[in-house]
């Protein structure tokens, strides 16, 4: 698709706010997982896909994350969760355990507002010109998370899965976005991270879809989907600000 052809008639965008926002487009398994060997601790790949994906489900299933938790309370609960499962399962002692907690935790959080910070440029040039809506799965902190990081001013309007009881990749939690923005969704922009539970669903709605390619998830193997037809590839969200002018 041309780039003309892409922007016309985009009126408003709505952002996904994980891997998108906070990561630069790399997954966050990734980025826990070197925050780990930053620690000084290599975990086997298997050990680490099964901890990562316990404390998601985890944290879905039970009311661990509160409101007002920051995005550093929120890895320091996550990363606890997935220790005490690496100890459960024989990967590591009761000592490792105890002492790395804090220093992975404090080096996602770190990341995260490093990306954050290159990210509110953006996100302020294009809330000038587009209203914005954010949808995340997220744990119910999505607003403290942003204040935290100084991004929340830019999105009047939220719709957080836990909130709404919908989650990525079905597409309702989009159109709720869509409803708020209260335009035609040939006329909204999605940005994400995720082929599958962003720019496939969004499609699906006749969205217009741009991707923040990055490192994916591990999904054991598994070749990932292609995105949908049309879409603009960004290496970072400032390529945004260059496609719309």
């Amino acid at each position: 698709m041309a780039e003309e052809d892409f922007i016309a008639g985009i009126r408003g965008i709505i952002f996904d706010y994980g891997g998108t926002i906070d990561s630069r487009g790399t997954h966050w398994s990734i980025i826990i997982d070197k925050a780990y060997r930053n620690a000084g601790i290599s975990l086997d790949p298997g050990a680490f896909r099964d901890a990562y994906i316990y404390a998601e489900r985890e944290l879905a299933r039970h009311p661990h994350i509160r409101p007002e938790h920051n995005f550093l309370d929120l890895m320091r609960i996550k990363i606890r969760i997935e220790l005490q499962r690496l100890f459960e399962e024989g990967v590591l002692d009761a000592a490792t355990v105890r002492n790395i907690n804090e220093p992975v935790a404090r080096y996602c959080y770190d990341f995260a507002r490093e990306c954050a910070d290159e990210a509110r440029p953006v996100i302020e040039a294009l809330s000038g010109r587009y209203p914005l809506v954010l949808v995340s799965n997220f744990y119910g902190n999505i607003s403290s998370v942003l204040a935290d990081f100084d991004l929340l001013r830019f999105f009047p309007t939220i719709v957080e899965s836990s909130v709404v009881g919908v989650r990525k990749p079905d597409p309702r939690i989009f159109a709720l976005g869509i409803e708020a923005l209260g335009m035609a969704a040939e006329n909204v922009l999605i940005v994400g991270d995720s082929i599958g539970k962003d720019l496939i669903p969004a499609a699906s709605l006749g969205c217009r879809t741009a991707w923040v390619s990055g490192p994916g998830w591990d999904d054991g193997g598994k070749t990932p989907p292609p995105p949908p037809e049309g879409t603009a590839e960004l290496t970072s969200l400032s390529d945004l600000l260059h496609i719309l002018h």
